[in-house]
């Protein structure tokens, strides 16, 4: 499904926690509310994800981002550089996001922008959403939106389908919560992308 009523629906489910099927500007992902231990533990049931991997989570802007990660000055040289697009930034949490029950880390975040319209137009309705590669853990990502789908089943709750395959390689991860940038996955972004971004930053 695409089109405002169906970003109406997914935003309804997706706030209900329930799991939504979106395209990013890399693959196909699975997402919901992150603020409900519940929603994000359907993500991980959905996935067989283990636990000790940490959902990202994708926002509409950086403003949205800065509300719930905390941002330093390299972050926000990045962020500016690179958003919306496929970079994934490790960042501290704030007040708001402390307790979110997203898996992995509970001191840091992923938080990334992405470049999609869909995956734009919902998170302009629902705000956050924890967001993962729609696909079983260890199986590959998903580019079309009926693998996606078939590889979750009756998990989804609604399905935002683009009419192209995605292609693209997933979004670079880099982690800026520990001291020096530290890239947990190389993705769309090389390292000397972003030390030229960075500079002197």
């Amino acid at each position: 499904m695409n089109g405002v009523p169906a970003v109406a629906e997914a935003a309804e489910i997706a706030l209900a926690g329930g799991l939504v099927v979106l395209p990013t500007d890399t693959v196909y992902g699975v997402g919901t509310r992150p603020d409900d231990a519940a929603a994000t533990g359907r993500v991980f049931a959905a996935k067989g994800r283990p636990r000790d991997l940490e959902l990202p989570v994708l926002v509409a802007s950086r403003e949205a981002a800065i509300d719930i990660a905390v941002f330093d000055d390299r972050a926000v040289t990045l962020a500016d550089r690179f958003w919306p697009g496929a970079l994934t930034l490790v960042l501290p949490r704030t007040a708001r996001s402390s307790g979110w029950d997203l898996g992995g880390d509970v001191a840091t975040i992923g938080v990334r922008v992405p470049r999609h319209p869909l995956a734009l137009a919902l998170l302009g309705r629902t705000g956050p959403l924890a967001v993962t590669s729609a696909n079983r853990s260890g199986e590959p990502p998903a580019s079309r939106c009926n693998d996606a789908v078939a590889a979750l089943g009756d998990a989804v709750g609604i399905a935002l389908c683009d009419e192209r395959a995605l292609d693209g390689p997933p979004s670079t991860v880099l982690d800026l919560a520990h001291g020096a940038p530290r890239m947990l996955r190389q993705g769309a972004l090389t390292a000397a992308e972003l030390a030229d971004a960075l500079g002197d930053a």
